[in-house]
């Protein structure tokens, strides 16, 4: 399985990256056929952590954005630097 095939990019507005510090989540925009548990199988698999929980919803535009929140032993900021976003 190519997670990136299910996570398409990073959603980066000042919202999203306040996020990941106060919250400890990462905001994804995500293909439209993907459910919750393959969003969380595919961000684990890709950044090598452990996912707590994963929202997703429906923007008005039509894309499908998740909410990835991390557990605690795993930081949002590490993968947002991977990214290349902070």
């Amino acid at each position: 399985m190519d997670p990136w095939k299910i996570l398409k990019y990073p959603h980066m507005t000042e919202k999203s990256v306040g996020m990941i510090e106060s919250e400890n989540k990462i905001v994804f925009v995500v293909d439209r056929g993907s459910d919750k548990v393959s969003v969380k199988k595919a961000f684990e698999s890709a950044f090598d952590v452990k996912v707590e929980k994963v929202n997703v919803e429906v923007t008005m535009k039509g894309e499908k954005k998740a909410y990835i929140k991390l557990k605690p032993e795993n930081k949002a900021v590490d993968v947002a630097v991977k990214l290349g976003i902070v």
